[in-house]
Parts: structure tokens; sequence; C-alpha cells
């Protein structure tokens, strides 16, 4: 059996990131049979805030300290959140480019489950060390004006899949394929462009 865990960044139902990453879907599962699919629309999740009780039971984590009865349910909470994350064996992630960055509610998501003993471990000696291991990520990029062929910063500084790789090799998942669909505005001929991008995404999964 293989898990993969779709992460709809997106608050939009006509996301054209979304609609990518489902024609990549689409061709895993007509391939995988034994594909279980577990999809995170992030604006529709009950995401708790990452408030300052919640950093204090982190740091309680990273300094050896124990946690009291309060910060035990706000751990069990976050550890919920991040097990199902790390269930998956792929994770296919949907991500629109905001204000040079990825959207808010997928940087609350990290927040969360970004966690000592969970996702990273860190060494004083020699750094951080990621847990999550053999497994594989899958992004869909896009964005109205940026693209990696235009002038930057006059068309947009991308931040976004910069922080999408950082964050997911420092938990450990080194095996990442990049699908872009840049720009979806700017482009003479978005419709071409944006069917380019679903075969694009259709050929990786075969």
């Amino acid at each position: 059996m293989t898990r993969l865990l779709f992460i709809k960044a997106s608050p939009r139902d006509e996301s054209r990131s979304v609609q990518v990453a489902q024609a990549y879907l689409d061709a895993l599962r007509a391939r995988t049979p034994d594909l279980v699919v577990d999809t995170l629309a992030l604006w529709n999740e009950p995401l708790p805030d990452f408030d300052g009780d919640r950093a204090n039971a982190k740091l309680a984590v990273i300094t050896g300290a124990g946690h009291d009865a309060a910060q035990r349910t706000q751990w069990d909470e976050i550890t919920a959140i991040a097990n199902r994350f790390a269930a998956a064996d792929i994770y296919l992630f949907a991500v629109p480019m905001w204000n040079g960055g990825i959207p808010y509610r997928l940087k609350q998501y990290i927040d969360i489950i970004h966690q000592p003993g969970l996702l990273f471990g860190l060494d004083p000696a020699t750094g951080y060390f990621g847990l999550l291991q053999g497994k594989r990520a899958v992004l869909v990029y896009t964005s109205g004006a940026f693209s990696p062929a235009a002038p930057s910063p006059a068309f947009g500084t991308d931040h976004h899949s910069t922080y999408m790789r950082a964050w997911l090799n420092q938990a450990g998942i080194t095996d990442l394929a990049e699908i872009r669909y840049q720009p979806t505005l700017l482009d003479p001929d978005s419709d071409a462009a944006f069917a380019r991008a679903r075969a694009a995404a259709a050929a990786l999964a075969g």
C-alpha cells in the first residue's frame, strides 16, 4: 500500500495549481492500484494557532523539560496533526505564490507540524537532521507574473520554491520533483501553457 497526502494550499476551488496537481494524481492512480489518498484542503482544516503555550511546549521538548497538563494536551494535538503528515509515503503539494512566498495557511500548517522529535532532530555538534527518510514530494508551483525566466525582482522573487525545498530537506525529504505553471497571467497563450503543465504532471506520474 502506498499512501499519498495531497495538500491543497489554495483556497480557490478553481485553482490551477490544484488542477495541475490533480493531473499528476489521476495518472498516478491509474498506475498504482494500491494508492491510498488523503486530501488535506488547508483552508477547510481546523488548524490550531501556534501560540505562546504551544511554543512553550515545543521548547520543553527541545530542552528536555517535562510538560504540564495543559502543555501535554496541546503537544498531543500537535503530534496528531504531524503524525498524519508523517504517515504518507508521497506528498503532493499544490502551492500558488503569494507575495513571493507561500500562502499563510500553508506556513501555519508547517509551523504546527515541523517539530523536534516528530519531523526533525537537532544535534548540538552537527545541526539539524530529518526524521522523514525514504519519502518523495511532488510540488506544483503557480504564480501570476513570476517565472524563472523573467527578470527578478521586476516580476517577483522566488521565496516560494526555495522555502518549500529548504523545509522538506530539513525534514529529511530530499527526493523532490517540481512542476511549474508560471506565469499564469502574463503568458500570451495561458491555456496552452496550462495544458502543457498538466501533461508534464501526468508524464511525471508515469
